[in-house]
């Protein structure tokens, strides 16, 4: 009995500390969500560095050239394009920085404008592959310049849905200063979609 009696004593000093199991630790200093785009960028960078292993290996090793003969890569209609793309980067930096500050008009408005900007962007993307005049099965380096621009159309793609479920949420009064992991996660991976095409552009369009 006296036993029990202290055990009932204990459960009264204590049982209303904590209910449920206990709360997770992590190894990370970084929230798993931040730490989970981060890994996810490290393996997309590594998927670009084998199609830049495979154009420069075409470039460099055997010397074919770039262009192919006969065949041209738009460099002026892809700088304003780059422009746009990277206009977008401020945009999202913007929207970031308005819901931290408290200023929901600013997120809003830098959400939706990014997703016009990466939208225009890849609508010229397309419509380049459509009057560039040679396919991605005629040669080795035709393969190699619709591997690496769609690569990456493709990953402006899935950012574009990333930002208009952000949009969505954003509209639909969800962050707060305190809360604003959907803008922040989206916003990495955009400026990485962005960093990759200044690359991709600078390597495939302009050397």
């Amino acid at each position: 009995m006296e036993a029990a009696g202290v055990a009932a004593d204990l459960h009264d000093q204590h049982g209303d500390d904590h209910h449920g199991p206990p709360a997770p630790h992590f190894s990370s200093a970084v929230d798993p969500q931040t730490l989970g785009i981060y890994l996810f960028i490290i393996s997309e960078v590594m998927l670009f560095g084998a199609f830049f292993t495979a154009y420069f290996f075409i470039r460099v090793v055997q010397g074919d050239t770039w262009p192919p003969a006969g065949h041209d890569i738009p460099v002026l209609i892809a700088g304003i394009n780059t422009c746009i793309l990277v206009s977008s980067s401020f945009t999202m930096h913007w929207a970031l920085e308005g819901i931290k500050n408290g200023n929901r008009r600013a997120m809003k408005a830098g959400l939706l404008t990014t997703f016009l900007l990466g939208a225009t962007f890849l609508c010229v993307q397309i419509n380049e592959y459509f009057h560039l005049g040679w396919a991605m099965h005629d040669d080795a380096q035709a393969s190699i310049f619709y591997g690496l621009t769609g690569l990456h159309g493709a990953h402006v793609t899935v950012g574009l849905i990333l930002l208009g479920m952000a949009s969505v949420r954003a509209f639909r009064g969800h962050y707060s200063p305190e809360n604003h992991r959907g803008v922040e996660v989206p916003g990495i991976y955009w400026h990485f979609v962005d960093i990759m095409w200044i690359v991709v552009y600078t390597t495939v369009y302009i050397l």
